[in-house]
């Protein structure tokens, strides 16, 4: 990777970090109003379409290839139709902070996911205490909502949140692991296209049309959600992890529920402690610690694979 593409790479990583703070908060607005999954569904249908457009028009990448658009369609139900729609769905009853906090969490997910697919590799202690550490934050933050813990929906708010973090680290891993087959960009308008299109049976079953309403609100979140929200920020996305390390580009992690977490408690006065804040920066230490292993591990096999290799 040349220092020019290093850059723009580091560029994209910096906007997402940003972007998607901003997110948790926009998707909350327009799904308290609005059907949750339609409000995704209709994100996505337009979206994907409008980025694979623009770059197939701009000439950056050519009509895709049938087993591109088989790999993508495969890949888009994970972080779209799951990853992203169903945190929309948690956040009717969550509140934008705590869910971004629980997806901060998608590092996590990653580990533990890459070490199913590849049961040589052990944790090792300084993963274990990561952790540890990441799940001691988040029984901490929670532990201000014991309350809400009560009702049914919230808690299957949490679950359905952490499960669709899971879907979204495997989409993650998927995307990394299909590498440089066709641009970035036109995988990333292919992956929303098609997990808008699995929406629309998710929609059908479970959201209530009677409760559509058009308002202003609704169509600002709507059209900040497409343009800024996914076309720009998931091509920044796809071109950080076709250009850095996965662990790097996780990192976005430890910024994005900062900026939600503010956000939240600015403009929709969501709940906010010293207990939740506390809690916060123990599950990015944990993030943070996990990182570092990951990062050590991978420095001291490629030094034994080396001297293996002499």
């Amino acid at each position: 990777m040349t220092a020019k593409s290093n850059g723009k790479a580091y560029l994209a990583l910096g906007v997402l970090c940003i972007v998607w703070g901003t997110t948790y908060l926009v998707l909350r607005i327009g799904v308290t109003q609005f059907p949750a999954f339609l409000f995704s569904m209709i994100r996505f249908l337009i979206a994907g379409p409008l980025l694979a457009g623009l770059v197939i028009l701009s000439g950056r990448a050519g009509w895709p290839s049938w087993q591109t658009i088989k790999t993508q369609a495969i890949i888009g139900f994970f972080p779209i139709t799951i990853g992203i729609s169903v945190v929309g769905w948690g956040e009717v009853v969550v509140s934008s902070s705590v869910a971004a906090i629980l997806c901060s969490l998608m590092p996590i997910w990653v580990l533990l996911i890459n070490l199913v697919i590849n049961r040589k590799e052990r944790p090792t202690p300084v993963i274990v205490t990561g952790l540890v550490v990441g799940l001691a934050g988040v029984l901490l933050i929670f532990s201000e909502h014991l309350v809400e813990f009560t009702h049914g929906e919230y808690l299957t708010g949490i679950v359905a949140i952490l499960l669709a973090n899971g879907c979204w680290a495997i989409g993650s891993i998927l995307t990394k692991k299909a590498g440089h087959q066709s641009d970035p960009f036109l995988n990333a308008g292919l992956q929303m296209f098609f997990g808008g299109l699995y929406l629309i049976p998710i929609s059908l079953v479970f959201d209530d049309y009677s409760q559509i309403a058009w308002n202003t609100d609704i169509v600002m979140a709507l059209a900040y959600m497409i343009l800024v929200g996914s076309v720009a920020a998931y091509a920044c996305y796809f071109y950080a992890i076709n250009q850095l390390p996965m662990t790097l580009v996780s990192l976005y992690a430890y910024v994005n529920p900062a900026i939600a977490f503010l956000l939240g408690w600015i403009i929709l006065d969501e709940k906010m402690s010293v207990g939740i804040f506390a809690g916060m920066m123990v599950v990015l230490a944990g993030i943070f610690i996990v990182n570092r292993g990951t990062t050590l591990t991978e420095f001291w096999n490629s030094r034994v694979s080396r001297n293996t290799s002499r």
